[in-house]
């Protein structure tokens, strides 16, 4: 479509703030070193966030890798930056430092209208009619993995539906088996997403950076060896969807356009869908009340539709769903949302000035007790209509907010209830007696132990 995207066409131009700038904003004093300080924050991310807020209140200034910046933190911080009214925020200068070098002008790195004729070609991707078509194709892709899965033997539950959301996307995305090129995409994914918060932002050889962009590289070359072939073709896959797609004007999309929306979805629908299944996973293993309750959803719905899911029977799955959004705000798949301020903007009192970057935090406004009470506990009821519209709109957002909401958010649902409707079917979740896990949180939730789990059959 040849939108310009560089930023100097598109923005004022913003130096970084310092220190001097933000002194008046409540906040640690400089570190010696802001690679240290980073490292700090990586390893624990959830605690850090905690004390600074316990220390400081609901915005403090902070210093990382990319220099000052603040933290926001709450349901009307998350509405102020997300829904970006005045349109002071820039989700492409957030993201920038952590995912230019990989996923360069991906949906989330474009601003405005840019963003907005962009958004609204790729949306042709997840209309209804495609919708349904994926399902048969993610139906397919569930029943022959969980199959195939052990009964009663303890196996690590993240690399498996690691590898079945990577088939699932192999089969909905591009329409094609992946075959013996599974572990080299895999492996290409992985390292792209680890390079986003590599500390070394070079791509230096034997660094994560440079396997990271080694990983694009091998991406892209495979998309633009398929774009023409679907150029002028039809098919229920979203790669083809998008190579044909127009925008309002009736122009398609540029090939290199393609190639880096397809390797941000992918990256999108791949890693975030791994999280948010492990996560689901894990507290209906151990809360066993809340499993069989959903189990009995899925039973009746298995009782009026058959042993496949239609698509119309998708709304029928209300206690999976709320289950869902519950593993979504305990563990949010995206814990932390960066933006940068165009423009000089207040908070809280506080005036922040132009350049600075601002960060929200969905991992910590999901568990204020103010909007969550006793925020530990799993309880799908919590997103009952009616409590749901009690709350704060933005006091939940595992999805983001405003003009960048996840395209794909109807798709993840789709698909957590496709393979919640056959797990549930088929098999029961039993950890021991007592097992926790521990989440490493960045850059997208994974539990540390892989999360070893029995899938006996029922």
């Amino acid at each position: 479509m040849n939108v310009p995207v560089r930023a100097e066409e598109l923005y004022p131009a913003l130096a970084p703030v310092t220190f001097e700038q933000l002194q008046h904003v409540p906040g640690p004093l400089p570190a010696r070193s802001r690679t240290l300080r980073t490292l700090q924050f990586l390893k624990d991310p959830r605690g850090t966030v905690a004390r600074l807020a316990a220390a400081y209140g609901p915005i403090f200034r902070r210093q990382d890798h990319f220099g000052w910046g603040v933290t926001l933190l709450g349901p009307e911080a998350n509405e102020l930056v997300l829904f970006n009214k005045d349109r002071i925020f820039s989700s492409k200068l957030g993201w920038d430092p952590v995912l230019d070098k990989l996923f360069p002008n991906g949906l989330m790195l474009m601003d405005f209208e840019h963003h907005r004729l962009h958004r609204k070609t790729l949306s042709v991707a997840f209309k209804p009619a495609p919708m349904k078509a994926y399902l048969d194709g993610l139906t397919e892709g569930i029943d022959r993995t969980v199959a195939r899965w052990p009964a009663g033997e303890t196996m690590k539950f993240y690399p498996a539906i690691k590898d079945l959301t990577l088939d699932l996307a192999a089969g909905s995305f591009l329409g094609v088996p992946w075959g013996p090129q599974a572990r080299e995409i895999n492996r290409a994914f992985m390292n792209m997403v680890l390079a986003a918060v590599a500390v070394v932002r070079k791509p230096l050889p034997f660094t994560q950076m440079r396997r990271g962009v080694k990983g694009r590289e091998f991406m892209s070359a495979y998309f633009a060896r398929e774009i023409p072939k679907r150029r002028g073709t039809t098919a229920d896959d979203i790669f083809t969807q998008i190579c044909n797609a127009e925008d309002e004007h009736g122009k398609k999309l540029t090939d290199q356009e393609i190639i880096d929306h397809m390797n941000f979805l992918m990256m999108a629908a791949h890693d975030t869908l791994t999280s948010s299944l492990t996560s689901l996973v894990y507290f209906l293993g151990i809360n066993p009340e809340w499993q069989e309750r959903l189990r009995d959803e899925v039973d009746g719905v298995r009782a009026r539709h058959g042993e496949r899911l239609p698509h119309d029977a998708l709304g029928e799955l209300e206690l999976t769903e709320m289950a869902f959004k519950e593993a979504l705000r305990l563990v949010p798949p995206v814990p932390m949302i960066p933006r940068r301020a165009l423009r000089d903007f207040e908070f809280m009192g506080y005036r922040i000035p132009a350049g600075s970057g601002v960060g929200v935090n969905p991992m910590y406004t999901h568990m204020m007790p103010e909007h969550w009470p006793d925020p530990e506990r799993f309880d799908p009821l919590r997103f009952t209509t009616q409590m749901s519209a009690n709350r704060h709109k933005y006091a939940w957002v595992p999805f983001g907010g405003g003009a960048h909401m996840c395209l794909g958010l109807h798709f993840a649902y789709m698909q957590a209830k496709a393979f919640m409707f056959r797990l549930l079917s088929d098999r029961r979740i039993v950890f021991p007696e007592g097992y926790r896990t521990d989440f490493q949180m960045v850059p997208i939730p994974r539990p540390k132990d892989g999360l070893p789990v029995a899938l006996p059959r029922r």
